[in-house]
Order: C-alpha cells, then structure tokens, then sequence
C-alpha cells in the first residue's frame, strides 16, 4: 500500500491594523481548533512551527498574531515569513478598517493607539499604516471591517477558515435532577416532571432512563412524545441562529426530580434526534445519574 504523503503544516499569520478585530479573529480561530499565539514576535515564528512539525500531527493548524505591538521585532516579519513559505503551508490574513472607523473604535474603549505616543490617534494609525504597507501587499487574504460588526467579522473568519463538514456548534443535551440544583451553565432548561414518575413504580425504581423498559414507560406516558416533537420544532430556529450568531458551545438541560429516570429516557430521545442535524454535534451528559 502506498503510504500518502503527510498534509503539509497549516500556518496562519493574522496581522493588520490594531483596531480592526484581530483579537475577534484569535477567538474565532481557537474555536475552530487553530492552535492560537497572540502577540508573537516575528522571529518566535520558526521554532512555533518547529515545534508544531514535532508534535506529529497534534497541532496542525497554527494561527499566530504578530502586529506591531512586537515594536522594532516586527520589522523583520516579511523576510521571516519569505523563509516559511518553502516548508509550512503558510498564509497572511491582514485586517483593516477605514481611518474614520479606527479612530471611533479607539474612543469608544477609550485607549490610546500603541503608536501614537505624544501625538494623537490619527498620528498613530498613519506610522502603523507606513509600517504595514509592505505586508498588506504581500498578504493572502485581507479583509476590511469597516463595515462589521463583531458577529459579522466572526462568521467571516468561520467561513474562511472552518474545515469543510466541521460542526458549526457543538450541543451538550444534559439530563439533571433538580433536587440537585438547576446546572449553571444551562442555555436552555425544559422540565419533564409534568411526566409520571417511574420511581414510584416498583419494578423501575432500581432502573434507569438507560434501561428499555424505563424509556419505554417515559415515552409512552400521555404527553411525552407531543412535548419532544413540539419542543424540537421549536428548538431549530434556536440552534440556526446561535450558528448564525457564532455561539459555538451550547448546553440544553432537561430535568426530573432526581435525575434518574425522566430527563435521562427524553434525552436520550432528544440526542438521537438533534444528532441527525447537519452542522451541529450532540454530546449527552447525565449529570445526576448514579447520585441516588
């Protein structure tokens, strides 16, 4: 058998100028699994990727921020990245705004630019437009964000830079008992004790939602099956625009009294449901199961 070739190591260098949403490109980036430095000094450039190639595979994209925060370092970055290109799969994606847009965002976080010193905001953003000339022309992607706002500039950085079929949001469906408090980090909460309870029912009380004859009792009780349709009718258009929103982790908790045999038979229902849904990978948590 021919043995394919390794897949060549993916680097990403975000630079641009400062205000334009660099920092809004990292998070994205990390998201996306990227393997994400911020504020890298040009020349820590090669033994990241170095030491990336060592790691077989475990890192295999690597996103790096280097603007010029890195002060006089960042000089050196073109003929660094010239030196790159040879090995590592390597890209530039530049981020820039309009004058006009950097100055209101710099007011609006009320901080001044890093190359402005004595001078003022404008001051700055013409010594960092001279310095960056150079890279901006030599840069694979650049996209201005004058027009975005930081949900459009995140879908933006998705949409570039997402493996094809990687899931856009990741769904943890969570079964709780709410004797023992509501999860804290529930976007969304829905209540099954309107459901008889199998624990009143002697042959079930040991089982649990896990078990066929439990999940059978839950599904088939007056109301479950119509609550479970209508409520993933309803939870589609929620879980369309969290992906439009960029929300890329997401917990939906549905709880009984002690979380043993209600909430885990429906999420269990649910899960085998959502999981058929493009672009959203399900996680099943039962959070109180085996307390009792």
């Amino acid at each position: 058998m021919v043995e394919e070739p390794p897949t060549p190591q993916q680097v990403l260098i975000v630079t641009g100028m400062s205000g334009a949403g660099r920092s809004t490109a990292a998070n994205v980036l990390e998201d996306l699994d990227w393997y994400v430095v911020d504020n890298l000094p040009p020349q820590m450039l090669r033994p990241l990727t170095d030491l990336a190639e060592r790691a077989e595979g475990a890192i295999p994209r690597v996103a790096a921020v280097v603007d010029v925060r890195g002060r006089d370092f960042f000089a050196a970055l073109q003929d660094i990245v010239q030196s790159l290109r040879g090995g590592a799969h390597v890209r530039i994606l530049f981020l820039d705004a309009s004058d006009a847009v950097l100055v209101r965002r710099f007011e609006a976080v009320r901080r001044p630019h890093p190359l402005q010193g004595s001078g003022t905001i404008v001051d700055g953003i013409r010594i960092e437009r001279g310095r960056l000339a150079a890279i901006r022309e030599s840069s694979d992607i650049v996209v201005d964000t004058s027009d975005l706002n930081i949900h459009q500039l995140a879908t933006k950085i998705r949409d570039l830079f997402s493996e094809e079929g990687a899931p856009a949001l990741h769904l943890t469906i969570m079964s709780f008992g709410f004797k023992y408090g509501l999860p804290p980090d529930a976007d969304m909460v829905a209540d099954a004790r309107f459901l008889p309870n199998p624990f009143w029912v002697p042959e079930l009380k040991p089982l649990t939602g896990l078990d066929e004859q439990v999940s059978e009792y839950v599904l088939s009780r007056d109301g479950a099956t119509e609550f479970l349709d209508h409520y993933l009718e309803a939870l589609l258009p929620v879980l369309d625009g969290y992906q439009r929103e960029n929300k890329r982790h997401a917990v939906l908790a549905l709880g009984c009294t002690g979380g043993k045999h209600r909430s885990v038979a429906m999420t269990e229902y649910l899960a085998s449901r959502l999981s058929r849904l493009d672009g959203v990978a399900v996680t099943l948590n039962h959070r109180d199961l085996g307390r009792e």
